[in-house]
């Protein structure tokens, strides 16, 4: 069960990559998705992360929900 939980949770997470358009503005090169992934978590654990945290929160907050409206 808890097998099958984390891999849909991975499967969600991948989405997600490709909702934000990464996969497409890379060329599908996991070697820049991921390197700007670190480079995402770098930002969030220095000076000001947690704010940055916040921003970004609020961003796919209103991005989901312009998706919602969308599909209505």
């Amino acid at each position: 069960m808890q097998r099958r939980e984390r891999t849909r949770h991975l499967i969600e997470l991948g989405g997600l990559v490709q909702k934000a358009g990464l996969v497409d503005l890379t060329d599908d090169d996991r070697a820049t998705i991921l390197g700007g992934l670190l480079g995402l978590a770098d930002m969030l654990q220095g000076v000001g992360g947690a704010a940055l945290t916040e921003v970004f929160r609020r961003r796919g907050l209103r991005a989901f929900e312009s998706e919602a409206v969308a599909a209505e």
